[in-house]
C-alpha cells in the first residue's frame, strides 16, 4: 500500500498538555520528576523480585511483568512529551504517530491483561487454597502472560492497521500530548465509522470482558471471607488483595473516564488529564502502593538494603 494515497500528511503536531506558555518549565520538571519516579520505582520492584527467593511466586510474577509494562506504556508518550516541552518542537512524523498509537495500544492492553491474571491469582490463593500450588503452577503463569501478549498484539496490530488506510489531508493538530487513537480519528478526512466499530468491539474484548472478570473474582473472594467472617480472614484478605484493588481503580478509573462517560469537542483538556493520570500517574503510584501495603515487599528491601549496607 502506498501511504501518499491514503494521506498528504508527513507529520502531525501536538498540542501537548492545556497548559500556559509560561507554566511549561514548571510542568516540564514536574513530568521529569514524575517519569524518572516511576522508572526507578518499577525497576526497583522487577529488580526485588528477582534477588528475594522468597517473593518467586505467581502474584510477584505477574507483579514484575505488570512493572516492566507499566515502564514500557509510559516510557511511549512520556519522553516524546518531555522532549516537545523542553525544546519546543511539537512536530512528530507520520511513522512516528502511528508507531506511538500501536505501543500505546500494546502496554494498555496487556496492563488490563495483567491485571486480570492477578485477579485470578488472589482467586485462587483465597478460594481454593489447598489447590493453589496445582493451579497455579509455573506452566499456568507462563500460559497467562503469553496468551496477554499475544492478544494485546493482535488489538494493537487490528487499530493500527486500520488507522493506517485513514486520510489526513485536512489537518495536522492534534489536541494531544500523543497520537491517541480517539483525537486521530477527529482530525481524518475518511469515514472513521469502521474503526469506531472495531474500537468497541474489540475494547470491549480487551477491557471490559477483563473488568469484568475482574469483578467477578473479587466477587468470589467476598463470598468465600463471609462464609466463614472472622478479624483475621478480613485482615488478610485486604493485605493480600488491597493494593491489587487499588491499582485496578487507578487504571480502569481513567479509560472509564475517557471511553465510557459520555464527552463533547470541549472535552479535550480533560481527556488529555485522564490521560495522564492511568498512564504516567497511575504507573508511578503503583510500586508505592505495592511496597507501603505489603510487608514481602517491605522485607525484601529490607534485606536488599542491609546486605548493600554489609557489603559497603
Amino acid at each position: 500500500m502506498n501511504r501518499n494515497n491514503q494521506s498528504s500528511v508527513s507529520e502531525f503536531i501536538l498540542l501537548g498538555l492545556p497548559t500556559r506558555l509560561e507554566e511549561q518549565g514548571m510542568y516540564y520538571a514536574l513530568f521529569l520528576v514524575m517519569y524518572l519516579t516511576m522508572v526507578l520505582g518499577n525497576l526497583l520492584i522487577i529488580l526485588l523480585i528477582r534477588l528475594d527467593s522468597r517473593l518467586h511466586t505467581p502474584m510477584y510474577f505477574f507483579l514484575s511483568h505488570l512493572a516492566l509494562t507499566d515502564i514500557s506504556l509510559s516510557s511511549v508518550t512520556a519522553p516524546k512529551m518531555l522532549m516537545n516541552m523542553l525544546t519546543q518542537s511539537q512536530s512528530i512524523s507520520y511513522a512516528g504517530c502511528i508507531s506511538q498509537s500501536y505501543f500505546f495500544a500494546l502496554f494498555a492492553g496487556l496492563d488490563s491483561f495483567l491485571l486480570t491474571s492477578m485477579a485470578y491469582d488472589r482467586y485462587v490463593a483465597i478460594c481454593h487454597p489447598l489447590h493453589y500450588t496445582v493451579i497455579m503452577s509455573q506452566r499456568c503463569c507462563f500460559l497467562l502472560v503469553i496468551v496477554s501478549w499475544g492478544l494485546s498484539i493482535a488489538n494493537a496490530l487490528v487499530h493500527t492497521i486500520l488507522l493506517s488506510f485513514l486520510s489526513f489531508a485536512r489537518d495536522n493538530t492534534i489536541h494531544h500530548f500523543f497520537c491517541d487513537l480517539s483525537a486521530l480519528f477527529k482530525l481524518s478526512s475518511s469515514d472513521t465509522t469502521i474503526n469506531e466499530m472495531v474500537i468497541l468491539i474489540v475494547g470491549t474484548m480487551v477491557i471490559t470482558l477483563p473488568f469484568i472478570c475482574i469483578l467477578v473474582s473479587y466477587g468470589h473472594i467476598g463470598a468465600t471471607i463471609l462464609k466463614a467472617p472472622s478479624i483475621k480472614g478480613i485482615c488478610k484478605a485486604l493485605s493480600t488483595c488491597g493494593s491489587h484493588l487499588c491499582v485496578v481503580s487507578l487504571y480502569y478509573g481513567g479509560i472509564i473516564g475517557i471511553y465510557f462517560l459520555p464527552s463533547s469537542n470541549n472535552t479535550n483538556g480533560k481527556d488529555v488529564i485522564v490521560t495522564v493520570l492511568y498512564s504516567v500517574v497511575t504507573p508511578m503510584v503503583n510500586p508505592f502502593i505495592y511496597s507501603l501495603r505489603n510487608r514481602d515487599m517491605k522485607g525484601a528491601l529490607r534485606n536488599l538494603l542491609s546486605r548493600g549496607i554489609t557489603s559497603a
